[in-house]
């Protein structure tokens, strides 16, 4: 019998442990798709407690301890609640999550970044918390530290276009801060034309660019302006959030009436928010090609589903789940039409349904193309679906029907700066899948090739695919 999360962890032959000791473990961290706050980083203070640091916005953390039977209060906070009470309430649910990722994340983060080797629950809390808590106090575990301390070259966070990427700035000025810090552009809000959030985020629009938005050629033109800002500041990503893929033919003059109409408070149609999301999304993928920008899709998300929280607690809290509907006929023609209009740029499809897999990994073949290796790529398991099998479904999906070695590979999309481990757990999971098929003969024990293959997908990759240089 193994020991628990042993040196083999998740490596079920030599083949796969060697894999991972020599060619996996040793490579840095880019984590191009995270939430990390730059003002944090920038200002990187230290943490006051192991709860601040590990709970503290943690929403996949917050799902489990409600299924769990945790108050609310014990959860996101409430008055008299201390924080050490609510590291208890996780300390009680990790025991009940066996077969749940965050079981392995939990005890990976205490072990690679604290040192922490006991079991998490409820009667080792308090030497768990005075350990880690004593560790805060070092050097080295702030924000910066921790990244440092866990090998990470890149940090990509997620910016609104209204942003003023004020702390991005600074840290661009620092010589020696040891890692890249870029924004992304997320126009999210630009695109959600029948939200209530629509006129607030245009007026904050107008704002930072100084001029009205009162047409939708200005709407444009606002937006290019703010693309041009976000790339002066260091940005090669965009992300949109497409919970449901929507396309419409449509040319400029709708496109400008549907945003008039939005102006004078009439209701849009959904056939009208179809034809502003599909114009509108195709001019920005032409300004992505035109800067060299990688485009990340992420889609079927189902947002906000408990209303009664969401007025209580707002976005991004934990209660989203996996959306389904029509995906292959809608994505198909928008894609279709960006190449036709301005050519892809790099692109990124995230889907938070697994069914989905080859779907799109099919569909990305019908675009590749200029000399890009991978250009079109099909993103890593993400979200509900970043488990040991999900993790195994997206690469096998990749390997089957695309170019597994071009694969740009993990990311956090995580809130939390103990989450790099995430990289590790990802990278045991392709090192066994790799060992199993050399020693079942599916690929050769040609050591070169391995190495090449791995440490692309780890690092390599993703350097020369977003042009980091790091």
């Amino acid at each position: 019998m193994r020991a628990f999360m042993d040196e083999q962890f998740l490596l079920s032959n030599d083949t796969a442990v060697n894999l991972y000791e020599q060619f996996a473990k040793p490579m840095p961290i880019i984590d191009y798709h995270c939430h990390l706050d730059p003002q944090a980083i920038y200002e990187d203070m230290p943490f006051a407690n192991l709860s601040e640091v590990w709970l503290y916005g943690d929403h996949y953390k917050w799902r489990t301890m409600r299924a769990n039977g945790v108050e609310e209060q014990y959860v996101t906070g409430g008055q008299g609640i201390t924080d050490y009470e609510r590291f208890v309430a996780y300390a009680k649910t990790v025991p009940m999550l066996i077969g749940n990722p965050l079981y392995h994340w939990s005890h990976l983060e205490l072990r690679r970044l604290f040192g922490i080797n006991e079991m998490i629950n409820e009667k080792n809390a308090p030497i768990i918390w005075e350990k880690a808590n004593e560790r805060l106090k070092e050097e080295g575990f702030s924000p910066r530290g921790l990244i440092r301390s866990s090998n990470v070259r890149v940090v990509c966070t997620t910016d609104d276009p209204v942003d003023s990427l004020q702390y991005h700035l600074k840290l661009n000025e620092e010589q020696h801060l040891g890692f890249q810090v870029r924004p992304t552009f997320r126009p999210d809000k630009a695109l959600e034309i029948n939200r209530a959030t629509f006129f607030p985020w245009l007026q904050r629009l107008e704002e930072v660019c100084g001029y009205d938005v009162n047409h939708y050629s200005l709407l444009l033109k606002a937006l290019k302006d703010r693309v041009q800002f976000f790339h002066d500041t260091g940005c090669l990503l965009s992300d949109h959030a497409l919970d449901k893929v929507m396309y419409a033919d449509a040319t400029v003059e709708q496109a400008t009436e549907i945003f008039a109409k939005a102006l004078r408070g009439d209701a849009v149609t959904l056939e009208e928010e179809a034809a502003y999301k599909t114009y509108t999304l195709i001019y920005l993928a032409g300004l992505y090609e035109e800067l060299g920008w990688t485009m990340q899709l992420h889609i079927k998300a189902h947002r906000n589903n408990n209303t009664a929280m969401f007025n209580q607690l707002g976005h991004d809290t934990g209660f989203d789940s996996i959306n389904d509907g029509p995906l292959a006929e809608p994505l198909v023609k928008l894609l279709d039409a960006i190449e036709i209009e301005s050519g892809l740029p790099r692109t990124i499809l995230y889907s938070l349904n697994a069914s989905d897999n080859e779907v799109l990994a099919t569909m990305m073949g019908s675009f590749q193309g200029g000399g890009i290796p991978g250009k079109i790529q099909l993103g890593s398991a993400w979200w509900f679906n970043d488990t040991i099998d999900g993790m195994q479904a997206q690469l096998k999906s990749l390997a089957n029907m695309g170019v597994l070695g071009r694969f740009v590979g993990m990311l956090t999309d995580s809130r939390s700066f103990l989450s790099y481990p995430r990289h590790e757990y990802f990278r045991r999971v392709l090192c066994n899948l790799l060992g199993e098929w050399v020693e079942s003969g599916q690929l050769p024990e040609d050591m070169e090739l391995l190495q090449t293959i791995i440490e692309g997908i780890c690092y390599r990759n993703a350097d020369q695919y977003f042009r980091f240089g790091s």
